[in-house]
């Protein structure tokens, strides 16, 4: 991504003179960092997180569920604690989670309950379900509330071509597709405007020279990691490098798609295996690889809605799946999912949340995993107690805490 100084300038709002006055001011400093991925197109929190112990989850989805752990053969749950089970794809985040670093939260996701993609991503990205006229993102309202003087252009980043809808805002923010493609360009401003840019922000783009002369291509992640080779892989390796490159990074937002399991979704194989492998590699590489800097990170996840329960035809993600499995071998737009929390300071090896049950009666309108923990409250905590966040209700307006999770 080539980025003017007008657009550069237009797009941070950054206060300039505290740049000049004190351009170091971020260089060793230790600070937490947030990086939240987002898994487009309705993650099925069911078989991401399997609910092996409730009796009606292998009733509802005869073909698609993930055999209990005492089965026979090795492409079985993961047994977490006695009633989840990790999906067998998802073997590299178990000892993270026994390590106390992997929190998972089920039934967990946003209280408005619509079964649009657009708009429940639109409501989840805003941090204001059921509200379409808020302009700008969770995140970027969390910068806008702690601006401090000595943040740097780059406090806010998305690895990928445009500004997704979380960071969307008054605040700073950067996009780019790869670290290496980062540049500032005239854009008709004479040379001593651009001579006068470059020393506002000689500190900051020095390292960013240093990331380019190392080429980013030729990164060796630390303690033998291993990335996908894939877009999400290579996301969350750049992002590791920013981290590393100690030039004020805070907010990281990364898309991770294909979770739209309508057809063929698969079971222990199939389609939804590969995406869950992908995701959980990237996720094992990732914390792998900052080793000691995880002292200071979260990593949250989340999608628009859950699935439906049943399998289509036998009845944050922004949403989750339909319960019941369809026709086709997958599953139908639902309800609530689960999220991920991983992190040196999160009290991990547990499942968060009150199980709602998947009971006919208990089904949300009678089809979808009913939720029972909002996405803002999990947000909400790590804002606060991760990253200091001063008021949280300028993030989440007009939004009511249902109580601590305890999740850090």
């Amino acid at each position: 991504m080539v980025v003017t100084r007008r657009d550069f300038l237009k797009s941070s709002g950054l206060a300039l003179a505290a740049f000049v006055a004190a351009p170091n001011v971020w260089a060793g400093k230790e600070h937490p960092i947030i990086i939240a991925i987002f898994q487009r197109g309705a993650a099925d929190g069911l078989s991401m997180v399997v609910p092996f112990a409730d009796k009606h989850y292998y009733s509802v989805r005869q073909q698609i569920a993930i055999p209990e752990p005492l089965s026979s053969g090795a492409e079985r749950a993961i047994d977490l604690d006695g009633f989840f089970g990790l999906h067998p794809a998802l073997d590299s985040l178990k000892p993270i989670y026994d390590q106390g670093h992997l929190a998972i939260v089920h039934a967990a996701g946003s209280p408005d309950n619509t079964r649009s993609q657009f708009d429940a991503q639109d409501y989840m990205e805003s941090g204001t379900p059921g509200n379409k006229g808020v302009a700008d993102g969770w995140l970027n309202r969390y910068i806008q509330a702690d601006l401090e003087s000595d943040s740097t252009p780059f406090r806010a980043i998305a690895i990928g071509a445009n500004t997704p809808r979380s960071l969307m805002g008054t605040a700073p923010a950067v996009a780019m597709n790869r670290i290496a493609d980062f540049g500032v360009h005239g854009g008709g401003a004479t040379p001593e405007m651009e001579n006068a840019f470059a020393e506002m922000y000689r500190d900051t783009f020095e390292a960013v020279k240093l990331l380019r002369r190392a080429n980013p291509q030729q990164y060796e992640p630390a303690r033998g990691a291993n990335y996908p080779n894939s877009p999400y892989g290579q996301a969350l390796l750049q992002i590791a490098q920013l981290v590393k490159a100690d030039i004020g990074l805070e907010v990281a937002f990364v898309d991770v798609g294909g979770w739209d399991t309508h057809a063929n979704q698969g079971s222990s194989r199939g389609q939804l295996a590969n995406h869950l492998k992908e995701f959980g590699d990237g996720l094992a590489a990732m914390y792998r690889d900052l080793d000691d800097c995880m002292r200071n990170i979260v990593i949250v996840t989340m999608t628009e809605f859950g699935r439906a329960v049943r399998q289509n035809g036998s009845s944050m993600t922004e949403f989750g799946r339909a319960v019941r499995q369809n026709g086709s071998g997958g599953t139908d737009h639902g309800h609530a999912s689960c999220m991920f929390v991983c992190g040196g300071p999160v009290k991990g090896g547990k499942v968060y949340g009150r199980w709602p049950g998947l009971a006919p009666e208990q089904l949300f309108e009678g089809r979808d995993l009913a939720l029972t923990t909002d996405f803002r409250d999990v947000l909400a905590e790590l804002l606060v107690k991760h990253m200091d966040a001063k008021d949280v209700s300028k993030v989440f307006p007009q939004f009511r805490p249902g109580g601590a999770l305890k999740l850090l």
